[in-house]
């Protein structure tokens, strides 16, 4: 898949954001006032920020609330109404912490529980596609609920168990790679099975079915080497949970040392994300000799 920019934004983002919103909300002794704004005025600006260029991958980014509608049927819209109404609950709980210093437990717990439901119909949007096997699989949606909790977790300043989570989501990002690599082949597609022909005998291709590049190739169809992708992979892990899992067991704490930690963590979740798209196998491509 092309790996663009306006999603790898998006989830990285996002799933950061709505992580750190739902430790905010089952926060049992949460700050109030000037110190509460700071924290949700992070994580609302990661969520918000993260949700708003998603719709810059739209074809027609004037229609994205046309995409409400569809909820029944898609998980796009579910996200988008997730997304919605989990905001609106963290919204109505933060004021009450910062304007009226008053703490609605329940309220937050409400908000903590639809915020990874958002970040499990993120998931779902990719998980749920049968003709990209990598993506096809329920640990899709393990690692994108592990990265927000474990983000979440370093956002909000939950240091302690953050060491711990950092280590999970990248142990669960190796398991998916792992996976991944011959989901494929494992899936047993090819050109007789994507033509429906196959039964008939071998089927191989007389042609390419364009004489130019297009749509489908450019979206659907994107090689990366695989020693480009491993050293990817490693940077990823380094970034992702290494350095940051080093520097807070073994530097004292401090902003300097956070805001080194956060800006590793998001460089190697971006770095994931991109990997994410960039070695997902689309089965168009089998029409165009890519797979």
């Amino acid at each position: 898949m092309h790996p663009a920019a306006s999603v790898i934004i998006f989830t990285t983002f996002s799933g950061v954001g709505l992580g750190m919103l739902a430790w905010l909300g089952i926060d049992p002794s949460p700050s109030t006032g000037l110190a509460a704004f700071g924290y949700y005025a992070v994580a609302f600006a990661f969520t918000v920020g993260g949700l708003i260029s998603s719709t810059f991958h739209l074809g027609h980014p004037e229609r994205a609330m046309k995409a409400f509608k569809q909820w029944r049927t898609s998980w796009l819209s579910r996200e988008g109404v997730c997304a919605v109404i989990a905001l609106i609950v963290m919204g109505l709980y933060a004021a009450a912490l910062i304007f009226l210093g008053e703490h609605y437990a329940l309220l937050g717990w409400i908000g903590a529980i639809l915020c990874l439901i958002t970040v499990y119909t993120t998931s779902m949007i990719y998980g749920q596609l049968a003709t990209i096997p990598r993506w096809n699989t329920p640990l899709t949606s393990l690692l994108y609920l592990t990265f927000a909790i474990a983000g979440g977790a370093l956002f909000a300043g939950r240091i302690s168990i953050a060491l711990y989570l950092l280590i999970a989501a990248a142990f669960v990002q190796v398991i998916w790679w792992k996976k991944g690599d011959t989901a494929f082949a494992d899936r047993g597609s090819d050109l007789g099975t994507a033509t429906g022909l196959g039964d008939r005998g071998t089927v191989r291709s007389m042609a390419h079915p364009h004489s130019s590049p297009n749509y489908l190739m450019r979206e659907f169809i994107h090689i990366v080497g695989r020693k480009h992708a491993q050293k990817l992979r490693v940077i990823s892990l380094i970034l992702m949970a290494g350095i940051p899992v080093v520097l807070l067991a073994f530097l004292p704490a401090g902003h300097l040392l956070a805001i080194l930690c956060i800006l590793s963590h998001l460089a190697g979740v971006a770095t994931s994300r991109w990997l994410f798209f960039a070695e997902a196998e689309h089965t168009v491509g089998i029409y165009y000799g890519a797979r």
